[in-house]
């Protein structure tokens, strides 16, 4: 155990510009594509050079408004583009695996945002597909590149959290209920777990790993997609993770990691730039605050994730150093056996 610190240290993100840039293309101009776009072109040097869709006038109005070059009607023709180096798979969560190949067998990097498939076989021939292919594949967890979340794997590296006993976490938000959106569309993968739920089982994993057990509480929309999911995973030695998520409500969306010498408070929504509290709790709690000075909120915190991918494809890296294909399938193992559990996966 290390003793509580006199300050926090630096975090180790990548630098937005300055570093190598990548010529991306992107498969389903969706709302997370926009996002995507926004965050990369304000913030990096990386540029979008192209945007495919089943409906080519939809990328041609996606490209129009986000100042993309090149529009394409058929996904096959932005990944047979010479001059895409990526493709960043924006789709829903049932063409993931789909898009993810077609790119890889062209012989493009790939990120995929998450979840990188539906099922842990999914993300397994993903990897398998990639490394046949000797491409750089990655599942777009882009709060895993966050600096509090660097931060925060610090202190637990280095002690000053002690033993950690217990991972709380959540996420919910009130979804849009058309039967035939993505949320509540049992063909698209609908429901919270896929959509939200992944964010405080990856958060668990970072600090405890793969769980040995796992008991969920949950119930079903009308349309037989997951609504409101409550899991406690259990790991050897005793260590617990309590989280939650849901479509039906709003929540606090905050996560803590506990330890026996300290514990982490993250602030509300710790999927993106936040700050957090390290405690060490006793007759007045020694507190030491991490503060997001950054000037990135929400889903500007993308620009970080898009700028380390071209680090690491520059580097000849295969995989994530931090957020690699291994862990994907471990976080896909434990989503199928809370889907299972909960009754959307046989």
């Amino acid at each position: 155990m290390t003793a509580f610190p006199t300050s926090l240290p630096a975090a180790r993100t990548v630098a937005l510009r300055g570093g190598p840039a990548l010529r991306w293309g992107i498969l389903a101009p969706g709302d997370i594509a926009k996002d995507f776009v926004r965050a990369v072109h304000t913030h990096t040097d990386q540029r979008i050079e192209a945007v495919a869709s089943r409906s080519l006038e939809r990328a041609q109005q996606f490209a129009a408004t986000h100042g993309i070059a090149r529009a394409y009607g058929e996904h096959a023709q932005l990944v047979d583009d010479p001059d895409i180096d990526i493709v960043y798979v924006a789709s829903p969560h049932t063409e993931h695996k789909r898009l993810a190949l077609l790119a890889i067998a062209a012989g493009k990097h790939v990120l995929i945002e998450k979840p990188i498939g539906v099922t842990a076989q999914d993300a397994r021939d993903i990897q398998a597909a990639a490394r046949q292919a000797g491409v750089f594949a990655m599942e777009g967890m882009w709060s895993r590149y966050l600096p509090q979340t660097d931060v925060m794997l610090q202190l637990f590296e280095d002690g000053v959290l002690g033993d950690v006993r217990l991972v709380l976490a959540d996420f919910a938000t009130i979804a849009p209920t058309d039967p035939t959106g993505r949320n509540y569309n049992p063909d698209l993968a609908g429901g919270s777990l896929l959509d939200l739920g992944i964010y405080p089982i990856w958060f668990s994993q970072l600090f405890l790993g793969a769980p040995d057990r796992v008991s969920t509480f949950g119930s079903l929309t009308t349309t037989g997609v997951d609504a409101q999911t409550a899991m406690v995973l259990e790991f050897e030695g005793g260590a617990q993770s309590v989280l939650t998520t849901s479509l039906l409500h709003f929540s606090p969306e905050r996560a803590s990691v506990n330890g026996t010498a300290a514990r982490i408070e993250v602030n509300s929504w710790f999927v993106v730039p936040a700050g957090f509290d390290l405690i060490a709790p006793g007759k007045g709690d020694k507190r030491l605050s991490f503060v997001n000075d950054t000037g990135l909120e929400f889903r500007d915190g993308i620009a970080w994730e898009a700028a380390a991918v071209a680090q690491h494809v520059d580097d000849g890296l295969l995989e994530s150093p931090v957020h690699p294909l291994d862990l994907s399938i471990e976080i896909m193992t434990t989503m199928d056996a809370v889907r299972r559990s909960v009754g959307t996966l046989a």
